[in-house]
């Protein structure tokens, strides 16, 4: 299993930026690959996304920390993946996004292609980090 840690800092309050992350409907503005984006009840989404050619729909379980502002969460379809987001005020005005992915490198190359071994992981990290910085943009532009 690979973890991936990347994060990013935001100008707006912890609570607005949580808000924001909750909002599944607006994933498709700061998630690359992925084309729609709903909840399914409590505590679950689903997403369609497009990945190195290949069209997938997958489901994932969310858990909420929101004493800590800690997003967990798992697909419960589709390929094995499991993360979370950390919000961390720095002060009144801006807070720190961390995003923490847990993958296993051959199913991620089964689920979308792409490449192996060390080329993988920087594509991912740079995925990660866009997906981050496109959050940031649209988060600051919604304040």
């Amino acid at each position: 299993m690979s973890t991936l840690e990347e994060h990013v800092d935001i100008d707006v309050p912890v609570d607005v930026a949580w808000e924001s992350l909750h909002r599944v409907e607006s994933y498709p503005r700061f998630l690359e690959g992925v084309r729609e984006a709903r909840t399914e009840g409590a505590n679950r989404a689903h997403l369609d996304v497009e990945a190195g050619g290949r069209a997938q729909a997958f489901d994932t379980q969310i858990t909420d920390r929101a004493d800590t502002h800690t997003m967990e969460w798992k697909t419960t379809s589709g390929p094995d993946l499991a993360g979370s987001f950390s919000l961390l005020p720095i002060d009144q005005q801006h807070t720190r996004v961390q995003a923490r992915i847990e993958y296993d490198p051959s199913v991620v190359r089964e689920a979308f292609g792409g490449p192996k071994g060390f080329a993988q992981a920087t594509a991912i990290e740079r995925l990660v980090r866009n997906d981050l910085e496109q959050f940031k943009g649209v988060v600051e532009q919604g304040r």
